[in-house]
């Protein structure tokens, strides 16, 4: 199964690769080739990079580097928790954490033409599996050095467990999908009405 994309973020998408629809656990990353169709998937590689990794790193190599995105997830869900709630901590432990993991990547420079014009931005060489995780690190201190913590919400929806970056005007974003979550609640709203 895939993994929703209903973040509005990379990091939030990244979180929702491992969610709990009514209370049944998914995990869309459970091994390599799945972490790399996920990583194509959200446009974080291409799928040239994407089939010169899997050829060089071999099955066994993905599933580890999946492992390992894992691992990085779910630390990035507790720290992002925290965040949300007290976003003008210092988190001195997390930051270094999360440099160490930027610190796996090849860094490149690049010259992009944009709609807004030309943009030089500096992207992860994926060459190896730390290059991966790097990518995915990336999106993460993207998310907390250029967002509002009040902003990154989890989805009012009974049971849901998604997230996601609330980008409305007025920042009243309740549920993670308004054809999903929103759909169930607007019709139990009506259902209770008309019960009462």
């Amino acid at each position: 199964m895939d993994a929703p994309r209903v973040g509005g973020h990379p990091a939030i998408d990244f979180l929702n690769t491992a969610y709990a629809p009514a209370g049944e656990p998914i995990e869309t990353i459970g091994d390599g080739r799945a972490f790399l169709a996920w990583l194509v998937a959200t446009e974080l590689l291409d799928s040239a990079a994407a089939g010169r990794l899997q050829r060089r790193l071999g099955a066994a190599g993905l599933d580890q580097a999946a492992r390992e995105a894992r691992r990085v997830r779910e630390w990035a869900r507790e720290w992002l928790e925290r965040w949300r709630r007290r976003p003008g901590g210092r988190y001195t432990e997390e930051i270094s954490a999360l440099n160490r993991e930027l610190g796996g990547g090849a860094w490149r420079r690049q010259l992009e033409a944009t709609a807004d014009g030309l943009v030089v931005r500096e992207r992860v060489r994926p060459d190896d599996a730390e290059a991966l995780i790097a990518l995915l690190a990336d999106g993460i201190a993207q998310l907390v050095a250029r967002e509002d913590a009040s902003l990154v919400k989890q989805c009012a929806g009974p049971g849901c467990t998604l997230w996601f970056l609330d980008r409305t005007k007025a920042h009243a974003r309740r549920f993670c999908s308004a054809a999903g979550c929103g759909n169930r609640a607007k019709v139990a709203a009506f259902r209770e009405r008309q019960r009462g």
